[in-house]
């Protein structure tokens, strides 16, 4: 009896001291953001609320606190809260995480909310621009455009946040001509883990702006970037060409001659492609970067035989922006909270996948039972100026990839069968290089990896290991797939 007494005391000491600690956490981040609506526990109203919700519904998650500061030196206080608390800090901005890394990865952590961090301005002189890390990809163009007619690599999707976007690569459209989103950075100001606020540059703390530069999450809360911009591209032509219900051999085939003309060292850095499989329907889609003429002499019509194909001419750039919002797997997916599980897999110009494999893929993807008709894989193809900045100038460590995999699918009734797994798990295992380390995108969370840090940085993780162990020794700013401290 006195070994279940003791057993008893010591749980009911443990269990007072964490309410004892959550009580201090409150009372401290009620001081630290006074204005009402600031922050949310479990039990609020506002805790309920959309600001809040799990992107993945698959992935249940209830955090310690979410709050939603409205300053850099907010973001400070809340975060000096939670470490003198011992509780876990994740930044969130959108919310997109495939994860709910936003939410924390675990219950129990403090969120940090971007989304009051709207600052913007151009320096007109050098066409250099500030940008708070809670604007929506959407506001990122719209105000670059207002600013200018100016613009910067990032995604299509307008619901994406640039805090996490711009810090774990954002690949899109223009990476291949002006480098994904993190390339334009200049200059981005932190919170770190002793809630010291910081610039960090090429010329002052460089190792924190490495890091930050692929896998912020795990050292710091970028409250603010300065960016490169480009002038807004003028005329472009997005393409598409489409097979509907084509049999295997022929989706085979197209899927052969696409990677064969994509994967062309000499291929123009103008041009940007899309793979996408759906049920019953493959679309090679993307944008040329000019004119109807010079897109023409490319002669990719000629490559895909036997599809409906499309062409727009686009000379209005926010026009183009919004008409990539539209496409098949957006509208699928968008912003909207769904019980998913999603992928990825990369290949580099020395490991494209051989005929046998894309036959092999095609045939399994046919005839197996994917537990939903609401699944899709998309094939990117990046190279380009991504590809020429050296894979160790950034913590962003996939420079030779020049075809990510992203496969996702999507039940809209309840969790995700293990069918609906298997799947994925299949496809990704049939067409994944072994002869290589595996290479996951930092962008695309995939819980389910094991060794998830080595996937999203590669060679380049012992440097983020040792990074954190000066600057976040405690593991202040984690997830389940963070770098940890060397």
């Amino acid at each position: 009896m006195s070994a279940i007494r003791t057993a008893l005391l010591t749980l009911g000491a443990a269990s007072a001291a964490v309410a004892s600690s959550h009580d201090t956490l409150k009372s401290c981040l009620k001081y630290a953001l006074t204005d009402s609506g600031k922050v949310a526990f479990p039990g609020d109203l506002l805790y309920q609320a959309s600001d809040v919700q799990a992107y993945n519904l698959d992935i249940p998650l209830t955090p310690a606190a979410v709050t939603f500061p409205a300053s850099s030196q907010q973001v400070a206080a809340v975060v000096k809260c939670a470490a003198d608390n011992g509780y876990p800090v994740q930044p969130k901005s959108g919310g997109h995480s495939y994860g709910n890394y936003g939410l924390g990865g675990v219950d129990g952590a403090v969120v940090v909310d971007l989304k009051n961090l709207q600052q913007f301005s151009m320096d007109s002189t050098n066409w250099e621009a500030t940008i708070g890390s809670g604007t929506l990809l959407r506001d990122v163009t719209q105000r670059l455009h207002d600013a200018g007619g100016r613009a910067m690599s990032h995604g299509t999707s307008p619901q994406i946040g640039s805090g996490g976007h711009f810090t774990i690569g954002g690949l899109g459209p223009t990476s291949r001509q002006f480098g994904s989103a993190l390339d334009h950075i200049l200059e981005v100001e932190v919170v770190l883990a002793n809630s010291s606020i910081v610039r960090a540059s090429e010329k002052e703390n460089q190792d924190i702006f490495w890091a930050v530069k692929g896998a912020a999450s795990g050292f710091g809360i970028v409250t603010e970037f300065k960016v490169r911009t480009e002038p807004e591209p003028g005329t472009a032509v997005k393409y598409e060409y489409t097979l509907k219900v084509g049999t295997t051999e022929q989706r085979a085939s197209l899927f052969k001659q696409w990677q064969a003309y994509m994967t062309n060292p000499d291929l123009t850095w103008k041009l940007a492609s899309t793979l996408t499989l759906l049920e019953d329907t493959l679309i090679i889609s993307g944008t040329f970067f000019g004119t109807e003429e010079e897109y023409k002499a490319l002669g990719i019509g000629s490559q895909f035989p036997g599809t409906n194909s499309s062409a727009i001419v686009f000379k209005d750039w926010l026009g183009l922006v919004a008409n990539w919002a539209e496409d098949a797997a957006m509208e699928l997916f968008g912003g909207v909270p769904a019980h998913f599980y999603a992928k990825s897999s990369s290949w580099t110009p020395q490991n494209l996948m051989s005929n046998e494999t894309i036959d092999k893929m095609f045939e399994f993807v046919d005839s197996a039972d994917k537990g939903t008709p609401i699944w899709f894989i998309v094939f990117d193809f990046e190279g380009g100026y991504t590809s020429s900045v050296p894979s160790t100038a950034t913590a962003y460590a996939h420079r030779d990839v020049i075809i990510w995999l992203q496969s996702y699918t999507v039940n809209l009734l309840g969790s995700v069968s293990q069918t609906q797994v298997d799947f994925l798990d299949k496809v990704n295992k049939l067409v994944t290089p072994t002869d290589v380390p595996y290479a996951a995108y930092p962008g695309y969370v995939d819980p389910r990896l094991d060794n998830g840090a080595e996937a999203y940085w590669g060679s380049n993780l012992p440097r983020l290991e040792k990074i954190k162990r000066e600057v976040d020794p405690d593991n202040v700013f984690r997830n389940p797939q963070s770098p940890q401290a060397a």
